[in-house]
C-alpha cells in the first residue's frame, strides 16, 4: 500500500499543492487528471522523491519513505519521466537492465540472473525484437515499452507515470494501456498522470483532479466521475456519454462546442 499523507509539496517552500492526502492498495490505477502547469508533475516527482516534500509524508508499507536509501526506494517504486533520451548506443535490452542497478553490489555487472528477468520482462509486453534495436533509434511508443520493461525488471511494487501515452499514436497508447492493465492485475500499482479522461473512465480505479493548489480524490470513478467535475477541472463544457458496443458500456468524454 501507498499512502499520502496531508502532502504539500512545491518549490523552495512555494506551496504548489497543499494538504494532498490518498492511498493507492495492490491492483490500483490511479490516474491523475488537471490542466496544464496545474502540478501533476509537481506531485509525481514528490511521491518518488525526487522532491521533498514541503509538508506532510508518503508512506509504503506504513513506513515514511523520506529517509530511504536509494536503493530501498528503487525496489519499491519505479519512475517513468514524459520524456527519456540517451546520448549512447544503448540497446533495448540495456535499458531494461538498468531496471535492475538497485539490485547490483558497487561496480558490478548484472549477472545472467538480471539478464533473465530483463529478458523475461520484454517477453511479458511482447517486444523481443527491440532487445537488440538502439533505443535512440525506436519510437516513441517502442520507447515507452522499453521503459515500462525496465519497471517491470526493477520488481518494484509501484510504478509512476507522468503522461505516459503523450507523443503516442492511437494504437500505441491501447497497446501501452493494456500492457499497464496486465501490471495491475499482476499485484502493482499504476500512478499516471493523463490529459485523456477517457483513459480514467476506461480502467481508472479512482482518479485525482488537480486544480488551484488542490487534489479532490474520486474513487470508483466511472461510477463517480461527473460531468460536473471535468467542467470545473478544464474550464469548458464536457459530456460524459455512454455508449453499448458488443454488450459493453463504454464511457466517453464529448466536448460542447
Amino acid at each position: 500500500m501507498i499512502h499520502v499523507d496531508n502532502l504539500s509539496c512545491g518549490y523552495k517552500n512555494k506551496k504548489i499543492l497543499k494538504n494532498v492526502s490518498f492511498q493507492g492498495e495492490s491492483g490500483d490505477i490511479i490516474c491523475i487528471l488537471g490542466p496544464n502547469g496545474s502540478g501533476k508533475s509537481t506531485l509525481i516527482k514528490t511521491i518518488v522523491g525526487l522532491l521533498e516534500p514541503i509538508e506532510g509524508k508518503v508512506c509504503i508499507e506504513g513506513e515514511n519513505i523520506k529517509d530511504w536509501s536509494f536503493n530501498r526506494r528503487s525496489k519499491n517504486i519505479s519512475y517513468i519521466p514524459q520524456t527519456f533520451s540517451s546520448t549512447f548506443q544503448y540497446t533495448g535490452l540495456d535499458i531494461v537492465l538498468m531496471g535492475r542497478t538497485s539490485y547490483l553490489g558497487f561496480g558490478s555487472s548484472p549477472t545472467e540472473e538480471d539478464e533473465k528477468i530483463a529478458l523475461d520482462a520484454m517477453k511479458m509486453l511482447n517486444i523481443l525484437e527491440l532487445k537488440d534495436k538502439i533505443y535512440s533509434n525506436m519510437s516513441g511508443g517502442e520507447r515507452q515499452l522499453v521503459k515500462i520493461a525496465q519497471s517491470i525488471a526493477q520488481q518494484a511494487k509501484i510504478i509512476v507515470m507522468d503522461e505516459p501515452t503523450n507523443n503516442l499514436d492511437f494504437a500505441n497508447q491501447v497497446i501501452m494501456l493494456n500492457y499497464l492493465k496486465e501490471c495491475a492485475k499482476k499485484g502493482m500499482i499504476i500512478i499516471m498522470a493523463t490529459h485523456f479522461p477517457e483513459q480514467v473512465l476506461s480502467f481508472g480505479t479512482k482518479t485525482l483532479l488537480v486544480k488551484d493548489g488542490i487534489v479532490k480524490v474520486v474513487e470508483d470513478p466511472q461510477k463517480n466521475l461527473k460531468d460536473k467535475d471535468l467542467k470545473n477541472l478544464y474550464g469548458i463544457d464536457i459530456r460524459i456519454v455512454e455508449l453499448s458496443i458488443e454488450n459493453k458500456t463504454v464511457k466517453m468524454c464529448l466536448p460542447i462546442y
